[in-house]
């Protein structure tokens, strides 16, 4: 009887041990734990404060070394400094924190940060509280015994790293520390590792509602295919090659151009289509995405992202990116339902000017990435029909509402692979037509349902230097159904290398007095201040033909 207990209650702790593993496992991939678990896992707890900080380094070759601090004590910000660039050393960085309201007079608050050479004069002035302390990697911490510390903007709430000479830091409450990169151990390759802190509890963000402006028009760009890299990135097919004396950072030059083009346009909502990160060339994800949203909560623009094929490749999934962008200022963008494949299925309402009914309804949907089925359908996934039921549902409960709007209500969809009818020869077209066309080669002809539930323009990216729209016609009259375009590649660090490409973007803009949809194209070099291929795709509510723009 006592073995037959102890054989039950070992079953059962290697079963408990299995069922935690494989849910946590699930948890980072899929997220399937519910929020409310979610807000106790996170690094930036609510309510600490920073009392110490600290780099520690450790030697594969060393059995005395260790990587993590007394566990009892410090938290370790789960970021190696050397990326697993180290061969055999990493680098991490500790911290120490204690709730407030636990604090003693005793206690140091970390206050400030620096890292490099410290000015003389900055400890000249500091109070006898507050000297700098040195740490390891060329960090310095000031530390103050005022129990009030706490309580004001000074304390130091939470620690993260980024990467990257060009790192950026968008979150509210964040700033990079001064002075530039950690100092590792010279002779090894360094990714710049940037220690970001925040002071206070974490800013309250409040969705923005976008809505169309007074003289009843709404600009979207779209960017697609940014590419972006930990650090600056290398060009790929950068035309002109002679540019800049042929010196190309890849990020920096698609970043200049971006913002020139956000400066001149002054768009009203940002569409950033998928594969805003390049998988290969960004081992810290965070880094990479945080430099296109900086440009756009700096200038306050309302954005909304999609997923390519190339932006989970590294270490972050979908949901763990799509839970950074639900997090960021300025941010539309939504997981979604859990419930339908995909991360990234949502849709968002553009208010008219002067009133909450929805003038222009924008559905955005995941395309996913790579063929599950290789042996009979080579290349690129495809929208599933749970995915299309969902798109077909949520447009038919938002019918009623729409038509309480006084003039003719617009709807448009953002994908990030194109549909097998982009391909279509019979199309007509405007715009280049440079590679073939890489949409899935299973059909769940998802266009069908997009003209049946009156969506006028469908916009995709992937197919970097493809830029053209293309007008689907009904095969049996003859009249127009939709218009299907390309943004065209906006990034350096994407392939680019077909007839001379020059990275270009694309704008629509709605006018909701006439009905009236347009788009054009802006280019990085070349024209760079002229509108490429500029046609009316929409008006009075109806899909026309080249031929019949006014």
């Amino acid at each position: 009887m006592t073995r037959r207990i102890v054989r039950t209650g070992f079953q059962l702790a290697v079963l408990t041990t299995v069922a935690f593993v494989l849910v946590f496992f699930l948890d980072n991939r899929y997220r399937v734990l519910p929020q409310s678990v979610h807000n106790h896992l996170p690094l930036h707890h609510e309510g600490l404060v920073i009392t110490d900080l600290t780099i520690q380094t450790c030697s594969t070759l060393n059995p005395l070394s260790k990587c993590m601090l007394d566990q009892k004590k410090w938290h370790r910000v789960e970021k190696d400094l050397y990326l697993g660039t180290g061969w055999v050393s990493k680098a991490y960085v500790h911290i120490k924190r204690k709730r407030e309201e636990e604090l003693t007079n005793q206690d140091k608050v970390v206050v400030d940060v620096r890292t490099g050479k410290l000015d003389p004069a900055m400890g000249e002035k500091a109070q006898a509280s507050e000297k700098w302390e040195s740490r390891p990697a060329g960090v310095w911490i000031k530390r103050s015994l005022q129990r009030h510390a706490s309580d004001s903007k000074k304390a130091v709430t939470a620690v993260d790293i980024l990467f990257g000479a060009d790192a950026v830091e968008p979150r509210p409450g964040w700033e990079l520390v001064r002075n530039g990169a950690l100092h590792l151990d010279a002779g090894k390759e360094s990714k710049h590792p940037r220690l970001s802190v925040r002071r206070g509890s974490p800013a309250k963000l409040e969705k923005p509602v976008p809505k169309i402006r007074k003289d009843g028009r709404f600009k979207i760009m779209q960017i697609s295919d940014l590419h972006l890299s930990t650090g600056l990135g290398l060009c790929r097919d950068p035309e002109p090659k002679g540019a800049n004396g042929g010196h190309c950072d890849a990020d920096p030059r698609t970043l200049e151009f971006v913002e020139r083009v956000l400066d001149e346009e002054k768009p009203d909502l940002v569409v950033l289509s998928g594969d805003q990160v390049n998988g290969g060339t960004a081992p810290d994800v965070q880094s990479a995405l945080f430099k296109i949203i900086g440009p756009l909560a700096e200038r306050k623009i309302p954005y909304a992202a999609i997923f390519g094929n190339h932006d989970d490749e590294s270490t972050l999934s979908r949901h763990a990116q799509m839970g950074l962008y639900e997090s960021l200022p300025y941010s539309l963008s939504e997981a979604g339902s859990n419930t339908i494949d995909g991360v990234g299925n949502y849709f968002v309402e553009i208010q008219a000017h002067n009133n909450k009914h929805s003038a222009l309804t924008l559905y955005f949907l995941d395309t996913h990435s790579y063929s599950p089925d290789e042996a009979h359908y080579r290349g690129y996934d495809w929208l599933k029909p749970n995915q299309i039921n969902w798109f077909k549902t949520t447009a038919e409960s938002l019918k009623d509402a729409h038509s309480h709007y006084a003039l003719k209500h617009l709807n448009m969809a953002f994908i990030h692979i194109p549909l097998p009818e982009y391909g279509d020869p019979l199309n007509e077209r405007l715009g280049n037509w440079t590679e073939p066309i890489t949409a899935p080669l299973f059909n769940t002809h998802f266009k069908d349902a997009l003209v049946e539930y009156d969506v006028k323009t469908v916009s995709c990216g992937h197919d970097h230097v493809n830029d053209y729209c293309a007008l689907s016609k009904e095969n049996a009259t003859g009249e127009p159904e939709i218009w299907m375009c390309y943004a065209g590649g906006s990034g350096f660090g994407g392939y680019g290398g077909y007839n001379n490409y020059h990275r270009r973007l694309r704008v629509f803009e709605i006018d909701t007095n006439q009905a009236r949809i347009s788009t054009w194209k802006r280019l990085e070099y070349g024209d760079i201040g002229t509108r490429l291929d500029e046609q009316i795709v929409v008006d009075s509510g109806r899909v026309i033909p080249l031929s019949n723009e006014n």
